[in-house]
């Protein structure tokens, strides 16, 4: 389950496509498409746009203090709009949760017809930067913890040549990741690439429960807003093309996620 603060940035990462969507009602375009929001790194984010577009600075930064407004991990954050043809920044601002500390410039130059990308870099979160100081602060304890996991590692046997090629054997079910293909009873089905992911995730972790929270955030993160009923359908299409075997199967752990069971 998400904590607070995973919570908080899920809700960041979709306030970024809201914000997308309003740059581009501010510029007189309601159809065309904000696309996928990409992470760059743990705080820092890109928006893109399907079309040119133009846009006043002024706006644009009432735009974002108005969506991001009071969001507690969006307090403090600096804004670039690189132009893609030329890969330079035609503008930017910084905004602070204290104001007097706020940088705004030339607000009143309308730019120029061009592609855009919005980059918007937040400053780390207070509880990120103390986990990283408990980390650094534990180093004594993670080494030994270190030491034991190795020792484990050490008298496990080396995962098959086929598994560590990507293939994975499931029961009588042969899973070729790399390849998007299922093959059950000797009959081998094309996998789309979101299928793929799914079960890539299961066949990692055979026989144990997923978290639906972490499959929507490793499957369809970079992808902009997931529809509520998506990860449902997809589970479906799985179940479906594994029929052929009944040892094994994905089924719902309620209140917790899925698994994907496989039985002798």
């Amino acid at each position: 389950m998400f904590s607070s603060e995973d919570f908080d940035i899920a809700r960041r990462e979709v306030l970024l496509r809201r914000l997308g969507h309003e740059i581009l009602l501010q510029s007189g375009d309601s159809t065309s498409r904000v696309l996928p929001v990409k992470k760059i790194s743990e705080n820092e984010y890109r928006i893109g746009f399907e079309h040119e577009l133009t846009f006043l600075p002024g706006s644009l930064v009432n735009i974002t203090r108005k969506v991001l407004k009071d969001h507690p991990l969006a307090n403090d954050y600096v804004v670039k709009v690189l132009n893609t043809g030329n890969a330079s920044v035609v503008y930017g601002f910084a905004i602070s949760e204290n104001k007097k500390d706020d940088i705004i410039t030339c607000i009143g130059r309308k730019q120029p017809l061009a592609r855009y990308e919005l980059n918007i870099e937040f400053k780390p979160t207070v509880i990120s930067t103390a986990k990283k100081g408990y980390l650094l602060g534990s180093l004594p304890f993670l080494t030994l913890v270190g030491f034991i996991f190795l020792r484990a590692v050490k008298t496990r046997k080396a995962l098959p040549a086929a598994q560590s090629a990507g293939v994975f054997t499931l029961g009588s079910v042969s899973f070729d990741a790399k390849n998007r293909q299922l093959t059950v009873n000797d009959k081998t089905t094309e996998l789309t690439g979101t299928e793929n992911r799914l079960l890539l995730i299961f066949a990692s972790s055979p026989n144990e429960t997923i978290a639906r929270s972490r499959l929507q955030k490793e499957i369809w993160e970079d992808e902009g807003v997931i529809v509520g009923r998506s990860l449902d359908m997809f589970i479906s299409k799985l179940r479906k093309k594994l029929e052929g075997d009944q040892h094994i199967k994905i089924i719902v752990i309620r209140g917790k996620g899925y698994k994907l069971q496989i039985s002798s």
